[in-house]
């Protein structure tokens, strides 16, 4: 029945060719399509060189973002540094150590006022009689204001003897006051003095009377004495101030306060005359005590009826009664007033009363 298409040659052709066509537009778009998607990803910046502020020298590479481990540092040896007076310590300083001071008598001593009057002025006697008695000191006379320097030539004989039995040798002076310096002059001579073989006194003792003694005592010239004693003596030598028995009457008219400063020790006459031996003693050393020094008091071994005291010297039983009581009050020594006056029952109660008994022993000799 007819009506469909009829191809030619010619129209062959160009059919193929547009087949052709369209096959190579399918490819191209097919390719498109895949570049399209790959090109979606980021794209990656590209890495370029950035030259460097100050360009490296040709032949060097660059360096790496890691430090370089630092260099060595050298050797150094190690020298010891010279000592310097600057050095410092942890260490604190060590305190400075105080000169000791004077040595306080103990034990029990007798005073000697007139040599020649003592033992016949014998220094052997003197020393054997005071190692029987069991004396550990004794005070010689070496001068007053009246009398000048005294018994020099003695102590020159007896200080090496007592020494070298243990006893010890003090010298004592009886100053007026009306001239402290020559006062304190005259003991500077007695101290000063040397016995052969360089032995010299172990102390002084000033005998500080009242005006009823003969003195000008007054509470400066007392100070002044006082002072310039001690400057002339220097801190390491013993001094000893001798007082009145400080009864209730002589605190009235003696100044403790001015004559005791510049000593080491105080001495009171402890004379009790016509009155209790005990009590006396016992008043002495604790008056005296509140001054802070070592209270030595001097006992009476004379006759006390010229003064108005019971004749004759003491009993023994007074003068064992002082010793007990000066030791149960604290005393650190006793004496006894005086070696010419003493009789022999004074004698043997100094040797047989057990207080302040001190085994002597001999002095070092200085070198």
């Amino acid at each position: 029945m007819g009506g469909g298409l009829r191809l030619g040659h010619a129209p062959t052709r160009l059919l193929l060719a547009g087949l052709a066509a369209a096959i190579v537009l399918a490819i191209l778009a097919t390719t498109a399509a895949a570049h399209t998607r790959h090109s979606a990803a980021p794209l990656l910046p590209v890495l370029t060189r950035v030259a460097a502020p100050n360009p490296m020298p040709e032949g060097v590479a660059t360096p790496v973002t890691e430090p370089a481990p630092p260099a060595p540092k050298p050797k150094v040896k190690q020298v010891a540094a010279p000592p310097t007076s600057t050095t410092t310590t942890t260490t604190p300083p060590a305190a400075p150590v105080a000169a000791p001071g004077p040595e306080i008598p103990d034990g029990k001593g007798m005073w000697v006022w007139k040599p020649e009057l003592t033992e016949g002025g014998s220094v052997a006697a003197v020393v054997s009689r005071a190692q029987a008695v069991g004396l550990t000191h004794l005070f010689v006379r070496t001068g007053s204001t009246w009398d000048g320097i005294q018994n020099l030539q003695y102590l020159d004989q007896l200080i090496p003897a007592a020494h070298a039995a243990g006893i010890r040798v003090f010298g004592w002076d009886f100053p007026k006051l009306a001239s402290p310096p020559e006062d304190i002059f005259r003991a500077k001579m007695a101290l000063d003095h040397a016995a052969p073989g360089g032995d010299h006194l172990d102390g002084f003792a000033a005998d500080i009377e009242t005006n009823s003694e003969g003195t000008q005592f007054t509470s400066a010239a007392a100070a002044a004495y006082g002072a310039g004693l001690r400057q002339a003596a220097g801190p390491s030598t013993l001094l000893v101030a001798v007082v009145p028995n400080p009864t209730p009457q002589m605190r009235q008219k003696y100044n403790y306060v001015a004559v005791l400063p510049e000593f080491d020790a105080v001495a009171p006459m402890v004379y009790w005359l016509n009155r209790d031996a005990a009590l006396d003693t016992a008043n002495a050393v604790h008056f005296l005590s509140q001054y802070g020094k070592p209270v030595m008091p001097i006992g009476q071994a004379y006759d006390g009826g010229p003064e108005g005291g019971r004749p004759g010297v003491p009993p023994p039983a007074e003068i064992l009664r002082f010793m007990e009581v000066a030791k149960q009050y604290g005393a650190s020594a006793v004496s006894f007033w005086s070696w010419q006056h003493a009789n022999a029952p004074a004698w043997d109660a100094i040797k047989s009363a057990p207080q302040f008994v001190v085994q002597p022993k001999p002095k070092d000799k200085k070198k």
